[in-house]
This record gives C-alpha cells, sequence and structure tokens, in this order.
C-alpha cells in the first residue's frame, strides 16, 4: 500500500495515558518538572559554553551541540505529550504521527553520532595530543555536528517512510505515549520478517555503527593511556572520558534495548517505562553528568548564575 493510499487525515490514539483525573494531574505536574529542569540545564550549558572564552575548544563545541539537539529532541514530543495528558481525546493524524517520528528518531541517531564524534575527539586529545589543533579544527568540528544531524534525519526519513507506506489494520490505538517505531509498527497488517528487517536494518545503521566505532576508539585510548608513566596523567585522561562514555552507556543502553530487538519482544509497559528514560531521564541526566564531573563546567556556570542574580538585585 502506498502513501496515496492512506488517508492523511486518518486518526491514531494514544491508550498510554492514565484516565483517572488524579493521575493526569500527577502525570502532568511530574513531566513539567522533568522539561523544565532539561530546558534549565542545557540551556545553561549551551550558554556558558558561548560565553566563557576558555571554553571554546573542540570538547565544549561538541558539548554544547549535545545540548541543543537534545533540546530540539525533547520539544518534538514532550509538549505533546504535556497536552496529551490535559485532553480527554488523545488523537493525532496520519501526518502529523510520521512528521513527529521523523524528527524523533532523526534527532536521537543524531544524538548517537555526534557522541561517535565525541569519541573521535577524545581519541585525537589523548592519543595524538601534538596534533590534536592541526586535526580538531572548528571546521572539522562543523562539519562533525552537521553531519551528525543530517545522516541522522535523513535514515529516520528512510525509515518512516517505508513504515508509512505499510498497509495499517483497523485498530487505530497506538499503546505509548508518541509516535515510536515499535508500537506503531504493531499496528501494520501482514507484516513479515522482511519488514521487521528492515527495521532493523536502520536501527543498526543509527545505533550500532556509531556504538562499535565507539568501542574501537576506547579500546586504543585505553590502550594509549596504560602507555603513560605518570599516574597523574592517567588519571586525567581517565577523568576526560568517564563523563562521556557514562552518557554513551546511557544512552545506547536504552536504544539498543527499545530498537536493534525483534517486534515480537515488544512489551507495552515495559518498553513506555524505557522510553520515558530515553525521552526526559537521559536529556535530563546529560548535564548534571558532564557538569557534576568537570570543574570548568561548574565554574562557568556558577559564573552565569552569579552574574544573574546579581542583575536582579540591582534591578530590584
Amino acid at each position: 500500500m502506498t502513501w496515496e493510499n492512506h488517508s492523511v487525515l486518518m486518526e491514531f490514539v494514544f491508550l498510554a495515558y492514565p484516565n483517572c483525573p488524579d493521575l493526569r494531574t500527577l502525570c502532568f505536574t511530574g513531566i513539567s518538572l522533568a522539561y523544565a529542569l532539561i530546558v534549565s540545564g542545557n540551556v545553561l550549558i549551551v550558554i556558558s559554553i558561548k560565553t566563557e572564552a576558555r571554553l571554546h575548544t573542540p570538547m565544549y563545541y561538541f558539548l554544547g551541540s549535545l545540548s541543543g539537539i537534545e533540546l530540539c529532541y525533547t520539544a518534538v514530543v514532550v509538549p505533546h505529550m504535556l497536552a496529551n495528558t490535559l485532553q480527554s481525546e488523545k488523537t493525532i493524524t496520519l501526518l502529523s504521527c510520521a512528521t513527529q517520528m521523523v524528527f524523533f528518531i532523526g534527532l536521537g541517531s543524531a544524538d548517537c553520532f555526534l557522541l561517535a564524534s565525541m569519541a573521535y575527539d577524545r581519541y585525537v586529545a589523548i592519543c595524538h595530543p601534538l596534533q590534536y589543533p592541526l586535526i580538531m579544527t572548528v571546521t572539522i568540528c562543523i562539519r562533525l555536528v552537521v553531519a551528525s544531524v543530517v545522516i541522522g534525519l535523513f535514515l529516520s526519513l528512510q525509515l518512516v517512510v517505508f513504515i508509512f507506506c505499510l498497509p495499517f489494520c483497523q485498530a487505530r490505538g497506538i499503546e505509548h505515549f508518541f509516535c515510536d517505531v515499535p508500537p506503531v509498527m504493531r499496528l501494520v497488517c501482514g507484516k513479515s520478517h522482511i519488514h521487521e528487517l528492515s527495521v532493523l536494518v536502520a536501527a543498526t545503521l543509527a545505533i550500532a555503527v556509531p556504538f562499535l566505532f565507539i568501542a574501537t576508539t576506547y579500546a586504543l585510548i585505553v590502550t594509549a593511556v596504560f602507555k603513560l608513566h605518570s599516574a597523574s596523567g592517567r588519571h586525567r585522561a581517565f577523568n576526560t572520558c568517564s563523563s562521556h562514555l557514562t552518557v554513551v552507556l546511557l544512552q545506547y543502553g536504552c536504544c539498543a534495548f527499545m530498537y536493534l530487538r525483534p517486534n515480537s519482544s515488544y512489551y507495552p509497559k515495559q518498553d513506555q517505562f524505557i522510553s520515558l528514560v530515553y525521552t526526559l531521564g537521559t536529556p535530563f541526566l546529560n548535564p548534571l553528568i558532564y557538569t557534576l564531573r568537570n570543574g570548568e563546567m561548574k565554574g562557568a556556570i556558577g559564573k552565569i548564575l552569579t552574574r544573574n542574580y546579581l542583575s536582579q538585585k540591582l534591578i530590584r
């Protein structure tokens, strides 16, 4: 069935939201608080990196870009989730569902590719320190960020076009909070192994390939670090990588669980919880992980908060 055979006005219904008014209010409050913390944390990182001259290095440029992508990534689904929590009819049209999925999967994939770029940056800094300024130029950093976003959106577009060209059954209920691949695929009629394999190939390109690159990069980094004679040098090298590695394990663990598996192993309730972890939990934890373990970031954010506090006192 082609896209023309679908009615663009066809509507899906989200079934994961609670019906009880008290639970709906509780969910709205919790999601709102989490989203406010996500936005404030990532915006602080972006502003700190932009305003502090000492943070104008490739590592922090990538970190600022990661925060920017995560702001867009959460904006694709979280405001819609908040609106649905309060609405009695939690519907979405076919076209809106496809659009949401394109940007959600695309920006999520861009996150994965950008984490691979950050691993490469750490590899060059530790394994080739003398050549680092020549290799990791501003132009290369910009190209890597742009490539991460473009490749992520391109892979996502290919996948979403494929999914929404498949025939959907009469059931219109999505057992999820938003349009994600596993719950939408469950509504497809006449599924075959080819359909599942196509989704798995796309997930492999967006998740498994960057993760293998990161794993290889860190194997080379560990080898180089153990060759250092100075214990303080080894500690400093591992310290610069630990935050990134923590984020990688959190991000790729959730993504691999959701997408690198057959559709038959999809369990709605369990997967709804996991989706909340990588939709709200990961973007919230990433700023904390990078700031709590990084003295320069803590200092820059402290300066901004102090400056704003003093300016508000002067205005009063």
